[in-house]
């Protein structure tokens, strides 16, 4: 099984072999930084376990409850993460911190109301910000405290301020965003057809922003995800 990958890499370029090798030394450095953090890493998998399968059903139920029946028909209407989760953003997530779930499909001309495909994409970042709520009960009862000995509520605040910045991002209005369909179906006609002119470039905008712009990054998503996180924990 081995001898097809070792062909390749016998025909990769200088220039490849550079690119594998940051590749590796990235994902080592990560796993490095994980089994000294295994509260992040238990955080992560709260995640991928609840908040990835609760955005993606909340899509599923507002768009179900609106008239459209496709997400019933495709088995995305469970809470089960098996259904939801995405191999490759699985392991982007586990490994940086940074992943995504399967989308649900949902056909805004079943939907009932002007406004049906509104409520349906923003039904997914309400719910982080709603799980985000609900992790932060105990730290207002008392009952979890954010200490250098709590592992526990070190994963906890780790599992909260993940879902504000899934919260956050996910409003960003560039495909596939949720943000960008809340914005299309808002906007006027004329607007709309430059969502539709930016649409093939958004991927490489929100990559650029992300990684090449980290400022711009930090000032949209975790400069409020942490000021959020500060006032839900106290």
């Amino acid at each position: 099984m081995l001898t097809p990958l070792i062909a390749r890499l016998r025909r990769l370029t200088p220039i490849q072999w550079v690119i594998v090798a940051l590749l590796l030394w990235f994902v080592l450095t990560e796993i490095y930084y994980l089994i000294r953090q295994p509260s992040l890493l238990l955080a992560r998998l709260l995640i991928l376990g609840i908040a990835f399968p609760v955005h993606e059903f909340a899509h599923a139920w507002a768009a179900v409850s609106l008239g459209d029946e496709t997400p019933r028909l495709q088995g995305r209407l469970t809470l089960n993460p098996l259904k939801h989760l995405d191999v490759f953003g699985t392991i982007l997530l586990l490994i940086n911190g940074f992943g995504w779930a399967k989308p649900v499909q949902v056909f805004p001309w079943y939907l009932r109301g002007k406004y049906g495909m509104v409520w349906v994409a923003l039904a997914g970042p309400v719910s982080n910000l709603i799980l985000a709520v609900l992790g932060a009960v105990g730290f207002r009862l008392g009952a979890v405290q954010l200490t250098g000995a709590s592992f526990f509520g070190q994963m906890i605040a780790q599992f909260i301020f993940i879902n504000l910045i899934l919260f956050f991002f996910n409003l960003i209005p560039l495909f596939p965003l949720d943000g960008e369909k809340i914005a299309y179906h808002l906007a006027p006609l004329d607007w709309q057809r430059q969502f539709d002119r930016i649409r093939p470039y958004s991927i490489f905008i929100l990559i650029m922003v992300a990684f090449a712009l980290p400022q711009v990054f930090s000032f949209l998503i975790i400069g409020p995800s942490q000021f959020l996180l500060n006032l839900l924990i106290g």
